[in-house]
């Protein structure tokens, strides 16, 4: 199961298809002054760098922009040319990024486990045209472009140093560096990325309270490995005896990846709550919001979404009626919805274009007010 789900994954995430025809995008983008622009980068890092397992040795990265291109945005396809499985919103690729203003503010964005940047186009492309560069890491070792290891789905905790890393390559590279306003900086994910957002914040990672809480009483189902990588819990406790570096990486779970120039963040489903303590949530100082599906059953409400806004000073919940899991990835065609059930099925009468946008909506509000 876990090698042909990665394969199909594989094949869906590593192509977008442009073509002329109509898409099921967040209606929001209709009113927005600008186009949204969209590109690819990929960022070698020339210092030592934990890549989890990964043969790529680069960060590779999806870019949404404002644009004022004359040229049509186009639809954005992913999967097999001329079968997409899924919808990603409409974009420019390589359009010229808007003139004006002089600076735009930057949101780093975090894809859930097993995924891919191209899964968080929805919302970088709304972001894209309400003025944000949106910037959508492929995560090493977890993410579907470049194949599964098990330190890359283990590792959560150098998640954060992905954006930080990208953050830092971002304000270097020649096309962006001196477009991007340093005191508007945001984050958003989905899922593990959600986890990402809460680390990056400033929460502080404790493996050994997951299984604390997985051998107890109130134990859900954030205690079972994910269906993208059915082995997880078992390769965990292998890597622990077998694998110095990720001892290594172990060794500093507990370390702070707070990045102060991340001044709010927007967590989507967050997952692996039981990882943080309260007493350290509660030192969370910036700017939180959280919003959910209440039929999620791969993440319960109760021991992530819930428990964060519990603890985290100011936190705010928005939860989406009927909405599930993956109700938080990209549109699903037809084709998708026949290939991938696991991922394109809804709650009954719920919309995922409809949770998008709201979703994409609330999040440029919040965006808007926390960056000023």
């Amino acid at each position: 199961m876990r090698k042909s789900l990665q394969c199909l994954l594989s094949t869906l995430c590593v192509v977008f298809l442009f073509c002329a025809t109509a898409s099921a995008e967040p209606t929001a983008a209709k009113q927005d002054t600008y186009k949204a622009g969209v590109a690819h980068r990929s960022f070698p890092i020339g210092k030592p760098y934990d890549w989890r397992g990964s043969t790529s040795h680069q960060l590779s990265v999806l870019l949404w922009y404002p644009s004022h291109a004359p040229a049509d945005e186009q639809p954005q396809w992913i999967g097999p040319p001329g079968k997409p499985i899924f919808s990603a919103g409409k974009a420019i690729p390589d359009a010229v990024l808007a003139s004006s203003p002089s600076r735009f503010p930057l949101i780093l964005l975090s894809h859930g486990t097993g995924g891919s940047a191209s899964q968080m186009a929805w919302l970088g492309t709304v972001l894209a045209a309400h003025g944000y560069i949106a910037a959508a890491v492929n995560h090493p070792g977890n993410n579907s472009l470049e194949g599964y290891t098990a330190r890359g789905f283990s590792t959560w905790w150098e998640r954060a140093r992905d954006l930080t890393t990208v953050a830092d390559a971002l304000l270097q590279e020649p096309t962006f560096a001196t477009r991007i306003d340093t005191r508007r900086i945001g984050a958003a994910g989905f899922s593990l990325g959600g986890y990402t957002m809460i680390e990056i914040a400033g929460g502080i990672t404790d493996p050994d309270a997951l299984t604390t809480f997985c051998n107890s009483s109130a134990a859900d189902d954030i205690c079972k490995s994910p269906p993208e990588f059915p082995t997880l819990f078992e390769d965990f406790h292998k890597l622990l005896t077998t694998d110095p570096e990720f001892q290594s990486s172990l060794a500093h779970s507990h370390d702070s990846y707070r990045d102060p120039r991340v001044r709010a963040v927007f967590a989507i489903a967050p997952a692996l709550g039981p990882v943080f303590h309260p007493t350290d949530l509660a030192k969370i100082s910036i700017p939180v919001q959280i919003v959910a599906g209440t039929a999620d059953t791969n993440v319960p409400l109760g021991s992530s979404a819930q428990y964060f806004t519990a603890n985290i000073p100011h936190a705010k919940l928005t939860t989406y009626p009927g909405a599930a899991h993956y109700t938080f990835l990209d549109v699903c065609t037809d084709a998708g919805r026949r290939a991938l059930p696991l991922v394109c099925t809804d709650g009954a009468g719920v919309s995922r274009a409809a949770v998008h946008e709201q979703v994409a909506n609330l999040a440029v509000e919040f965006f808007n007010r926390n960056l000023r």
